[in-house]
């Protein structure tokens, strides 16, 4: 495609970024998105000087200026320069085409930089802002009271006027509208872009062996161990199951307090229900890790989009999630299933059925059905209306 002769700078705001990765999603979307459009545009990204959770900056990172991280510029920012004026500061020194946000409730990544344009202290540059999932019905559900008293003061001083939203899907942009009283004109949907190497993915390639399960029906559940994925609905379906099943825990404990209701539940289940938690899973060890499993079980209240559920497709391993992510309609193309967490006995019937289905498949038939899942996946992964949509979210904006 014939494009500009010229690079648009996009000033990207985002609570974590590489080196980091226990943030999950936001941080990968960003990450994926400078792989795939840096060639077409310049990526400066504004981030924390460490991971999530961490109490140290990252080492070796030089901090508070920028530096070139892959196909990006980064600026790692410390606690004590994340204030209004030092955040616009960092703006106004930055020359930019368009001011890229990636949350709608960080208090510093996202209101600390509008906080700075509400008071004329920014150049006027057109600003994106990426919701992440965060207005979904699940999402919103959680600390809603003090979600929508910030909503309600957001509208009422206006730090939102004037901006395109970005929804990664369809289904997100009706949560848009339906929070924030957005209209049409106002959003773009560009779905996340997946990690190049799923790109790559063909017929004779990268699909790793079928696993063994010895008789038991393995599952895994990998993200953040936090409300909103939602784990302590996995151990109360579990607990309802009548099959021999393992489940393997993976991902960063983000939240103390949540993970102690999990551990709880976890004593409490049947003798036929086995869990272990095996600590967070590097970058590049995810799709290995998925491929040792039978089905990824990710209840989650909201993805905006997902990407642990494209890893885990991508190895052939099929899904079993709620309908809060932009995956849907996956029994038509038998890459698993998306069900209402309304539904929990539906959720139990499914682990069920194929805990019992398992058991009677062959190595040879594991490994087929492996084939299928990897294939139909990347018929979704490989559309190139998708990467249109994502240039198109930043040069439209240019003309409003």
């Amino acid at each position: 495609m014939a494009f500009m002769a010229f690079k648009l700078k996009i000033l990207t705001f985002i609570g974590f970024y590489l080196p980091g990765y226990k943030a999950g999603g936001p941080l990968r979307t960003i990450a994926n998105m400078v792989d795939h459009l840096g060639d077409d545009f310049e990526f400066w990204i504004v981030t924390r000087d460490r991971d999530l959770g961490d109490t140290k900056a990252y080492p070796g990172l030089s901090l508070n200026q920028w530096v070139t991280h892959g196909n990006a510029h980064v600026f790692y920012v410390s606690p004590e320069n994340q204030t209004v004026a030092g955040l616009a500061n960092v703006i106004k020194n930055t020359p930019h085409d368009v001011l890229y946000l990636n949350s709608f409730f960080d208090p510093v990544f996202t209101l600390k930089p509008l906080l700075a344009r509400f008071l004329g202290k920014l150049p006027r540059r057109p600003v994106v802002l990426a919701p992440r999932g965060e207005f979904s019905a699940g999402a919103l559900k959680i600390k809603g009271m003090k979600k929508n008293v910030y909503i309600v003061g957001a509208r009422l001083l206006g730090l939102y006027k004037n901006i395109v939203w970005q929804a990664s899907s369809d289904h997100e942009a009706q949560d848009i509208k339906r929070s924030f009283s957005v209209v049409n004109k106002d959003i773009s949907v560009a779905l996340d872009l997946p990690a190049k190497p799923d790109l790559q993915l063909t017929e004779k390639k990268n699909l790793p062996p079928a696993s063994d399960s010895q008789g038991q029906l393995r599952l895994v559940f990998l993200s953040r161990i936090s409300p909103k994925k939602n784990l302590d609905y996995a151990l109360q379906v579990l607990n309802q199951v009548e099959v021999d099943v393992e489940l393997d825990i993976y991902g960063p404990l983000e939240d103390a307090t949540y993970w102690q209701r999990c551990q709880a539940l976890i004593t409490e289940l049947s003798p036929n229900v086995k869990v272990a938690y095996r600590g967070s899973v590097k970058p590049e060890k995810v799709a290995e890790t998925f491929a040792c499993y039978d089905l990824f079980f990710f209840p989650t209240h909201g993805e905006n989009y997902g990407h642990v559920i494209a890893e885990s497709l991508s190895v052939g391993t099929p899904v079993l999630l709620s309908d809060q992510t932009p995956w849907r309609d996956l029994s038509d193309d038998g890459l698993g299933w998306d069900l209402a967490l309304e539904n929990m006995a539906g959720f139990v019937e499914i682990i069920n059925l194929v805990s019992l289905k398992n058991k009677k498949l062959t190595q040879k038939q594991k490994t087929e059905i492996r084939r299928h899942v990897q294939n139909k996946a990347l018929e979704r992964l490989t559309d190139p209306a998708v990467l249109e949509a994502n240039r198109q979210l930043f040069t439209s904006c240019l003309h409003l």
